[in-house]
């Protein structure tokens, strides 16, 4: 990793204990050199100490981004960063945690590893999509997770079309399709009936939610692949949601086009933590 001068910080709102981590941080960080952008959302837990910069401005100028929060505030951060090939150091301050495994009590350690580029690199594949009307491309997205389209009404089955490279899959008569990475694996796929991918898999899953028919199964195909999934229901009946947190509703006709981006996102991750590791404890496998 080269020289780290000057890291972006984004963190998750309304968390009691993050000002208080926030302000040890940005102190731990100016002692060692290091210059902070914040995010409006850290800017504002620490009156005076930076001004704010906008999410889609942060990752200007940083070799690293500190993500203080849960995996929503991990999604909304990879967004901001894609196609920059700048490390995530996420720290779990919310719930469950799936991509956020560094604790509070592990921050400053970690971290003094990364500044000395002795950290683990784990390389997460994303999403790209594009929204395509009338065959013109109306909207684009970036997903780490996954791509959604699901009904915009009460108990409707919408009808949906996926294709994979030139090969119709299915025609879905379904609550809505599922594209997800490796990582968006565990999320919403998995809710749905998906398999766990191992996070190196170069493979992406096409999951049914709640498919009329039941032996709809989910797909998975290669990360070469190019998924077309063309919406059938009438205008405004469905709606694309990328990483359960933004989208638009859709049209008739509307051909939502997924395909691997060019550069996959780099997450900082402790060398004690693997993947089955995080299964067993988060899913709590084993149990009794």
């Amino acid at each position: 990793m080269d020289s780290i001068r000057t890291v972006g910080i984004i963190a998750k709102p309304d968390v009691p204990h993050a000002a208080g981590l926030l302000g040890s941080l940005l102190d731990w960080l100016e002692q060692r050199g290091v210059a902070c952008r914040l995010d409006p959302v850290a800017a504002a837990y620490v009156p005076g100490r930076g001004a704010p910069v906008p999410r889609e401005e942060i990752a200007e100028g940083c070799q690293l981004m500190i993500v203080l929060g849960g995996d929503g505030t991990l999604l909304a951060a990879a967004r901001a960063i894609a196609g920059r090939d700048i490390p995530l150091f996420a720290v779990n301050l919310g719930g469950l945690g799936f991509l956020t495994t560094i604790s509070t009590s592990e921050l400053f350690p970690e971290l003094e590893r990364t500044l000395k580029g002795e950290s683990r690199i784990a390389r997460r594949r994303m999403l790209s999509c594009e929204v395509q009307r009338s065959g013109n491309a109306v909207s684009r997205y970036i997903a780490l997770n996954d791509v959604v389209i699901t009904k915009a009404h009460i108990a409707r089955m919408i009808d949906l079309v996926a294709y994979v490279d030139a090969h119709l899959v299915c025609r879905y008569k379904a609550d809505g399709l599922i594209v997800s990475t490796p990582t968006g694996s565990t999320a919403y796929s998995l809710s749905a009936g998906g398999p766990i991918i191992f996070p190196s898999v170069s493979a992406f899953c096409i999951t049914p939610i709640c498919p009329h028919t039941l032996n709809n199964r989910p797909v998975i195909v290669p990360d070469s692949s190019v998924i077309r999934v063309v919406n059938s229901a009438a205008d405004t009946e469905a709606y694309l949601t990328i990483d359960g947190q933004v989208g638009e509703p859709l049209s008739r006709d509307d051909c939502i086009v997924c395909r691997a981006t060019p550069h996959p996102l780099s997450l900082v991750r402790p060398p004690r933590m693997l993947f089955f590791d995080v299964l067993r404890q988060k899913l709590k496998w084993g149990e009794r």
